[in-house]
């Protein structure tokens, strides 16, 4: 406020003006000696019009009461200032104390991605001694090294896992809408993103699937498969042939008694061939063990009529097997 008229300093002494205007007045006020000896020779006029004997020397008295309250509440809100910006200083400086202290004395883990592209599969070893194979186009973070109470990994895609057994320290998957929980199995977890549906299988031992937005909870055994709808949020279990679910990652069909029939719809649904076999093919005869996977049916072919003894012939995409 450059320049203040008497009706400024009426409304000032009238207590009518705003914070803002009061402190503008002050600092006028206090600008110069003219300024002082101006204010006072309209706060003079002031007091003549609202008594016939004014007291000039109290008012002056007042006036100079008011300038010296101002300057003291301007000199503690400056302090206050100091005081905010030392402390927000220090509160700074423990921070910085407290992150070089998590970061040079603490243990931290380091993590570390693998990932696949299309057609391509990978083997990694943790540094626990859990193998774990990725499917294509498939990203898998894990830490260099475990640390803390649990063995956290994060998936999109899919693995089959091998887990080293660890009961003081849980192994965890997390996919993008489940995760599953193991002490120490052979599983094979599928859940990409994009994906509705995700799905876990096991092959020995025993996982805990758990949605990640509450779906629920589920304990499988081995030869079950636990999906997930990310669109019904709905969790089911089934029967599965738990091998075949994770053949991808070592390209070795498992055999556990199987008759000719089921290994011919195994085949069927690997080769995408159709098998009619012979009516006099003993149903009853089974094998085991595990059948590698081949580039064309052709070579399995070849194989199986060497082990189990059978005879086939190819019409366009159909295949006869007979008995020798």
């Amino acid at each position: 406020m450059n320049q203040v008229s008497y009706s400024k300093i009426k409304d000032f002494l009238d207590g009518r003006c705003s914070d803002e205007e009061r402190r503008s007045i002050i600092e006028w006020i206090t600008r110069s000696e003219e300024n002082e000896r101006t204010f006072f020779r309209w706060e003079e006029l002031y007091f003549l019009g609202k008594f016939k004997k004014p007291d000039l020397a109290k008012a002056e008295e007042k006036l100079l009461m008011r300038i010296k309250e101002e300057c003291k509440a301007r000199k503690r809100v400056l302090r206050m200032r100091y005081v905010f910006r030392y402390a927000a200083m220090i509160v700074t400086l423990l921070a910085i104390t407290a992150f070089a202290f998590w970061y040079f004395v603490t243990p931290h883990t380091e993590w570390m991605l693998a990932q696949t592209t299309f057609g391509e599969t990978k083997n990694i070893v943790l540094e626990d001694g859990t193998k774990v194979w990725l499917n294509e186009n498939t990203v898998l973070k894990y830490p260099k090294k475990f640390l803390g109470n649990k063995r956290m990994l994060e998936l999109d895609g899919e693995a089959y896992f091998e887990v080293a057994k660890n009961k003081q320290m849980p192994f965890v998957v997390e996919g993008k809408t489940m995760q599953i929980e193991v002490l120490g199995t052979k599983f094979n977890f599928k859940n990409r993103t994009g994906c509705r549906v995700a799905e876990a299988s096991l092959l020995e031992g025993e996982i805990r699937a758990r949605g990640n937005d509450d779906e629920g909870m589920i304990l499988l055994a081995p030869g079950q498969r636990v999906e997930l709808n990310s669109a019904t949020k709905q969790m089911k279990i089934f029967a599965t042939d738990a091998g075949m679910d994770a053949m991808w990652h070592d390209n070795l069909i498992p055999l556990d008694n199987a008759n000719i029939f089921h290994i011919a719809s195994i085949l069927e649904e690997l080769y995408d061939v159709e098998f009619i076999l012979s009516p006099d093919i003993d149903k009853t005869v089974t094998y085991s063990g595990v059948l590698g996977r081949k580039k064309n049916i052709i070579e399995v072919l070849d194989i199986l009529k060497e082990t189990i003894h059978i005879d086939y012939k190819i019409h366009n995409n159909t295949i006869f097997i007979s008995t020798r």
